[in-house]
């Protein structure tokens, strides 16, 4: 029996619970591995089953510093770009 790692379910539920955790905890850090979880899962779902730990982490891995990387190019700031607060939250 292949382990449990080897299984989409897990990988697709991982990715569940951090886009999850996102939610509770912005900052596209979490969403950046949900991402990473949901490509591993793809993966297996389409037939790659006989991938071993050690790859699936590597791609999950590959996949999650992409995906932070592509949200950090979309929604950070721009190279010169100052976040000015014009008022207080607390007014």
């Amino acid at each position: 029996m292949a382990g449990l790692w080897s299984q989409w379910w897990v990988w697709m539920s991982a990715a569940l619970l951090l886009v999850t955790l996102e939610v509770i905890v912005p900052g596209y850090i979490f969403l950046g591995f949900g991402i990473g979880a949901f490509g591993v899962g793809l993966i297996e779902v389409l037939g790659l089953h006989g991938i071993s730990l050690p790859v699936s982490l590597l791609i999950f891995a590959v996949l999650s510093l992409a995906a932070y990387l592509a949200l950090r190019k979309i929604f950070g700031l721009k190279a010169g770009q100052v976040k000015i607060w014009d008022r207080d939250i607390n007014e």
